[in-house]
């Protein structure tokens, strides 16, 4: 029966998804016609709400955020773990300045959903072009980074299980030391409510722990992304220890 009722739940709050996406890309669109920059942003931002708040009603998803007082007030680039698609979506309603994500261009062509995030200060890259992918990730961090924005990467790089750990990636703490800007570990639990390569959305709490700022200068970003992992699986293990039972057996 609880297996039924959160398959019911999913569906619903994915139909919730869809139906309201179309009307609000179709503003975004008309809107950045005439407006750009943070307005339309915050707007988009606005459906991301929507979203997080749907999945709240409808599947009984919480959240509970640590350590916002570690959030600088200057620019910063803040380095995930990555275990589902909530993660994607929260961010921008938790976060105070406007995101820069980095991510595969190949998400600008889902409908309504890529149209208006193509309209948004983003860093969309060709996986296949590593050399250009990582020229662009550099000048366009610089670049929103100098207009007020926070840059955002998960450096797995993709979406690991609840409990697993994919390989930590240095394009974040490379980009950091580059532009001398300090990085900021965050760990998440959302598997545990809505795991990867599943629309199965359970109910519970999603734990975000926000690490304090760790700056960039004069270290490597080899070095600096070790320490970045470090924390962030520490901490993964202190917000959801059941997870990791079996590999501590």
């Amino acid at each position: 029966m609880t297996k039924l009722l959160t398959a019911i739940r999913s569906f619903l709050f994915l139909l919730w998804m869809a139906v309201t996406v179309v009307p609000w890309a179709l503003a975004v669109l008309v809107y950045s016609i005439f407006v750009r920059g943070a307005p339309i942003y915050w707007l988009c931002a606005g459906w991301l709400r929507v979203a997080i708040w749907g999945c709240k009603v409808i599947c009984g998803v919480e959240k509970r955020v640590q350590g916002m007082e570690n959030l600088p007030d200057g620019p910063v680039i803040l380095l995930s773990k990555h275990q589902s698609t909530w993660e994607t979506f929260a961010y921008p309603t938790i976060m105070p300045k406007p995101l820069c994500y980095v991510f595969k261009r190949e998400l600008l062509y889902i409908p309504f959903f890529g149209w208006a995030m193509a309209r948004i200060d983003m860093i969309h890259i060709d996986r296949s072009k590593r050399a250009e992918a990582w020229n662009k990730v550099a000048e366009q961090g610089r670049k929103h980074m100098g207009h007020g924005n926070w840059v955002i990467m998960f450096p797995e790089g993709t979406r690991a299980p609840r409990g697993g750990q994919g390989t930590y990636k240095a394009g974040g703490t490379r980009l950091a030391v580059a532009t001398g800007v300090p990085v900021v570990p965050i760990a998440v639990n959302a598997a545990r409510c809505w795991p990867r390569k599943s629309f199965m959305v359970r109910a519970g709490v999603v734990d975000v722990s926000i690490g304090k700022p760790i700056p960039s200068e004069g270290r490597t970003a080899d070095d600096l992304m070790r320490e970045v992992e470090t924390w962030i699986e520490a901490e993964m293990r202190r917000i959801d220890p059941e997870a990791y039972v079996s590999s501590a057996t």
